[in-house]
C-alpha cells in the first residue's frame, strides 16, 4: 500500500512541477525598447543563455531575479539553468519599440 501511495505521491508532484512549468513558458513577457525591467524566478539560476543578445541584454541581480534591458524590437528567450545545468525556465519575450518618443523638435 505504500508503494502505491508513494507512486501517487511522485507522480503528483511531477505533474504540478510540469504544469508550473508550463505557465511560465505561455506567459510572453512583453517589454519596450528603453525600458528596463526586472525578472523573479522561483529557483535559483547559475547560468543565463539569451536566444538573441541583440533584443535584449540581461545583468544578473541575485541567484534568483535578473534586470533586463531591451536593446531592439524583436522576439527571442531566457533559458535558466540551475547549478547542474539542467533548464529551470525558459522564458519567452518579445521586445516592441517604445510608443513614446521623449525627444522632441522644439519649434
Amino acid at each position: 500500500m505504500t508503494a502505491i501511495l508513494r507512486s501517487f505521491v511522485i507522480g503528483a508532484t511531477l505533474l504540478l512541477a510540469a504544469i508550473a512549468t508550463a505557465r511560465a513558458e505561455d506567459q510572453t513577457i512583453d517589454l519596450r525598447v528603453g525600458f528596463g525591467s526586472s525578472l523573479v524566478l522561483d529557483q535559483a539560476f547559475e547560468t543565463v543563455l539569451i536566444g538573441d543578445s541583440n533584443v535584449v541584454d540581461v545583468h544578473t541581480h541575485d541567484n534568483r531575479s535578473v534586470i533586463l534591458e531591451p536593446l531592439a524590437p524583436g522576439a527571442t528567450n531566457l533559458i535558466f539553468l540551475d547549478d547542474q545545468n539542467i533548464v529551470i525556465a525558459n522564458v519567452p519575450l518579445l521586445v516592441r519599440q517604445s510608443a513614446v518618443n521623449l525627444v522632441g523638435k522644439i519649434p
